[in-house]
């Protein structure tokens, strides 16, 4: 019973359920609940609408698959999702290649807005889109990694670094290297910087 309304509640830190899914394997369906969202989300931009469900479930399976192994030292489960994502990412680098092009290339009908400032906004990204998908296109897999995790998945330096399995400090000159690119190539601007590392 004590189980049953953990669950529901999902009160207790990750690592518990990681934990406790050991021996009772529906646990683990509260970390799907807590942080699917945020990997549908950072996958989607990564690989396009037709690869996201894919290199999501495999994702979750691989960390079901993995969870004994998972250092429950570790409160939250994010990086460590976010770690098996990016590795996911990389067997579909690729299509995220061919899709970041194919992006480059779309130059979609603009849809009339109901409102000015829509009108503004909408001109803006559609405007850097291209570019945008351009400048990922062009940069290195272990850079548009980085970049991506921060800018798109949410993720600190330190979750970043726990991801991917290397140094802060190689997270920090990575993402600089990436932004002095994609700033390059879009004249200036940095779309990239919208989430901003507070750490």
């Amino acid at each position: 019973m004590l189980v049953e309304q953990r669950l529901v509640a999902g009160q207790e830190p990750d690592a518990w359920y990681v934990r406790a899914s050991l021996a009772d394997h529906r646990l683990f369906t509260v970390l799907y609940d807590r942080h699917a969202k945020a990997l549908y989300r950072y996958a989607h931009g990564r690989v396009g609408p037709d690869a996201v469900d894919d290199v999501v479930s495999e994702t979750f399976l691989i960390a079901f698959r993995r969870r004994q192994r998972y250092d429950t030292s570790r409160v939250d489960a994010r990086p460590w999702l976010f770690g098996i994502l990016t590795k996911e990412i990389s067997h579909y680098r690729r299509r995220e290649r061919a899709h970041y092009r194919a992006m480059a290339r779309y130059d979609p009908v603009e849809v009339v807005p109901d409102l000015a400032e829509r009108a503004v906004a909408g001109a803006a990204a559609h405007a850097l889109r291209a570019p945008l998908a351009r400048a990922l296109s062009d940069l290195p897999a272990r850079d548009r990694d980085v970049l991506l995790l921060i800018a798109w998945g949410g993720l600190t330096y330190d979750e970043t670094a726990l991801a991917l399995g290397v140094p802060v400090g190689t997270v920090r000159s990575r993402l600089n290297r990436a932004r002095r690119k994609v700033s390059s190539a879009l004249g200036g601007d940095d779309p990239t910087r919208a989430v901003e590392e507070t750490t």
